[in-house]
C-alpha cells in the first residue's frame, strides 16, 4: 500500500505518487512539472521586465484601493 496517493498526469496521462515535497502542480508529474517550471523561467529582457513591474505596480495599487475604499 503505498503511503502517499496516486495521481494521474493531467498533461502525460502517467500515474505518479503525489509526496509533500514536490514542487509544483499536484496534478501533474514531476517530469511534466519540471518541464512547465523551464518554460515559466524564460528570460525576459529589460523592456520586458519593466512592463511587468508597472503592471504588477498598478494591480497592487488597483487591489489597495478596492480593499481599504471608504464607502460614502
Amino acid at each position: 500500500m503505498p503511503l502517499f496517493p496516486i495521481k494521474t498526469c493531467v498533461v502525460c496521462g502517467e500515474e505518479f505518487e503525489l509526496k509533500p515535497d514536490k514542487p509544483g502542480f499536484a496534478n501533474r508529474c514531476p517530469e511534466c512539472t519540471e518541464e512547465e517550471m523551464e518554460a515559466q523561467r524564460e528570460k525576459l529582457d529589460a523592456d520586458q521586465r519593466k512592463e511587468k513591474s508597472e503592471m504588477d505596480a498598478a494591480r497592487r495599487e488597483t487591489i489597495r484601493n478596492m480593499l481599504y475604499r471608504k464607502e460614502s
